[in-house]
């Protein structure tokens, strides 16, 4: 049970995730903000606020996202682990 130990003492981050080798993800990443710079630099503050606003919620969305979709995995893993022990 040393993984579990491991996350209960919290030396396993689930959310965490090596990017730094992932070609596609780096290239969504500048898209992203190389966008976003030319954004901004058109828009009033009034229509800043807006948008920070509308980018918090799209955050907020994704990590709810995020998390169900981790508890969704985990808990597939685990019908899968105790089939594999039934057999």
């Amino acid at each position: 049970m040393r993984i579990l130990e491991e996350f209960w003492y919290g030396n396993i981050e689930p959310t965490e995730y090596d990017t730094s080798s992932c070609k596609e993800y780096k290239e969504v990443l500048r898209l992203i903000t190389r966008n976003e710079e030319k954004l901004l630099a058109t828009m009033t503050d009034e229509q800043k606020e807006l948008f920070t606003c509308y980018t918090d919620a799209v955050r907020e969305h994704q990590m709810t996202t995020d998390c169900l979709i981790f508890q969704n995995g985990f808990k597939l893993g685990a019908r899968m682990m105790l089939e594999v022990m039934e057999e």
